[in-house]
């Protein structure tokens, strides 16, 4: 370490801070090459800085002792060994100057020279040369492959190189000198990467052609954008071939960006875009030192304004389907309701209070035409059977004694829905007892329901009594048409649940006409 440290002072004392290093197998040949040169009078000096030993001065004989030979400006070491470690120098005899030398011998591989190649492609290897006295000769070196086999070459060739040839070749190499042969060993490591895969710049926006819509005196930016391969591509802007200004006090111009160090932006920017701006074609250009140029072209274009022609046509379509709508849900939505209710099942299931669904009343009608009895039975029959529907009857359901006007009220408390059923002129309502039912309607908001015939029509004011045209202009009327009603399918009946509220419980049973004529 001491002989270490004398021999860096010696390097900085003389000026020179150059240090060769030197790595020799053992019992191999190596040669120092003194790089100071001078006049042919000059001789070279040569010293052993570890053994402080001037190899100059020796006799011939001590040189071939030692296996040393001094020519010219080499210094030749025929067969190394540890003896021979350690640091040299050499200058010229007037000491101007001096180059250092370090000197390893190892036993064993004395490391290996690198040499990358990519898959697929030419690869060369070379045994590392030797610097060595003109007299020296040299012959072609033997390579030992990975495999452990031998070839004499002078360099080993891969016209396509593959993964598998990777590993550590061996190069010997002898050297004749004065008849005997002095020999060398490198060792060269391959290594095969994967085949590059090669870029190619190319811009990626805008697309070619592409419109970009713009408002007159307003500013726009517009990137162009590309992936590019090496630092010296150029991507720029052209305007109707001339070349569009990158300062910035220009009404139009360009800057450019980079992103990860192979994504390139060029952005054109118009301060104020003008009617004469719209005129002219812009190009985004990328010209790249590994391929042919390329280019993209690009316009500007007024945005469009809104069309009042299209607004007031898909005004109009709106409408048209709310009236369509409004129409399709007016005559279909007795169908709806009743689907629901007969298909899907919607039946009333909270509770109300009410013992029935409907209180079945008659009035008198005043003109010659009402239900018979038999029609009256049916349609009783109908709505108990056929279609669930639970109801107060007053012959039925009215206690022998039990007063008329307390028994109808009552019939309309316990009912949700009161339907009056015209009669032929007989014993009906009388006018108080009509007061005393608009005056429950009133007070609890009950349901009417009427019904009415053909001739019957609508209920005319002086025609009948003041309450009963009072409960006619607040309920709902079904027309009652005969034989063409008597089918439960038939438009009465339809129109007649429609405004009845849901049965509480669906139908016990199907009847059938014949069963109710019989």
């Amino acid at each position: 370490m001491k002989g270490f440290l004398l021999f860096l002072l010696l390097i900085l004392r003389t000026g020179v801070c150059t240090l060769q290093t030197k790595k020799v197998r053992k019992d191999e040949v190596v040669a120092l090459k003194c790089g100071e040169k001078g006049k042919g009078s000059d001789k070279i000096l040569w010293k052993n800085e570890t053994s402080q030993m001037y190899l100059h001065n020796m006799s011939p004989a001590e040189q071939e002792q030692r296996n040393l030979v001094l020519d010219g400006h080499f210094l030749v070491i025929l067969w190394a060994s540890v003896n021979h470690q350690g640091n040299y120098s050499c200058g010229l005899s007037n000491f101007s100057s001096r180059s250092w030398f370090k000197l390893t011998v190892f036993e064993g591989n004395t490391g290996e020279h690198p040499r990358t190649c990519h898959e697929e492609e030419h690869c060369k290897l070379t045994c590392p040369p030797m610097s060595v006295p003109p007299n020296m000769s040299s012959t072609d070196p033997t390579w030992e492959k990975p495999d452990g086999k031998r070839e004499q070459l002078p360099e080993i060739h891969f016209q396509s190189v593959k993964m598998e040839d990777g590993g550590v070749y061996t190069c010997f190499r002898s050297y004749p000198y004065y008849g005997q042969m002095y020999n060398r060993t490198c060792r060269v490591k391959l290594v095969v990467k994967p085949k590059e895969q090669k870029k190619y710049a190319k811009i990626t926006e805008p697309r070619e052609k592409e419109v970009f819509y713009v408002d007159i005196g307003s500013p726009k930016v517009i990137h162009c954008k590309a992936a590019v391969d090496l630092k010296f591509d150029d991507l720029f802007w052209l305007s109707n071939q001339s070349f569009v200004e990158t300062n910035g006090s220009h009404p139009v111009f360009y800057n450019t960006t980079w992103e990860n160090g192979d994504k390139m932006t060029a952005s054109l920017v118009f301060k104020r875009v003008s009617e004469n701006d719209l005129t002219k074609t812009y190009t985004c250009k990328l010209q790249s030192a590994g391929q042919d140029s390329s280019s993209v072209n690009i316009t500007l274009s007024l945005k469009a304004r809104p069309s009042y022609v299209s607004l007031a046509i898909c005004s109009v379509c709106v409408v048209l389907a709310v009236v369509v709508s409004a129409v399709v849900y007016a005559k279909f939505k007795v169908d709806v309701t009743l689907f629901m209710r007969d298909t899907v099942g919607c039946h009333r299931r909270a509770s109300d209070g009410k013992s029935y669904d409907i209180f079945l009343m008659s009035y008198k009608s005043e003109t010659e035409v009402g239900i018979n009895s038999h029609d009256r039975k049916m349609l009783e029959s109908v709505l108990e059977d056929r279609f669930g529907y639970s109801l107060c009857l007053f012959d039925r359901d009215v206690l022998p004694g039990e007063s008329i006007a307390e028994a109808v009220l009552d019939c309309v408390e316990r009912s949700r829905t009161v339907v009056l059923v015209p009669t032929s002129p007989d014993p009906s309502l009388e006018s108080g007892l009509l007061s005393a039912l608009h005056a429950a309607y009133v007070e609890r908001q009950t349901r009417l329901v009427f019904i009415t015939t053909e001739r019957t029509g609508a209920l005319s004011t002086g025609s009948i009594p003041e309450a009963l045209q009072l409960l006619s202009e607040a309920g709902d009327h079904v027309t009652w048409k005969g034989r063409g009603s008597e089918m439960p399918s038939s438009a009465f009946w339809k129109h007649l649940r429609y405004h009845l509220p849901a049965p509480h419980h669906p139908p016990k049973s199907k009847i059938s006409l014949k069963t109710i004529s019989l």
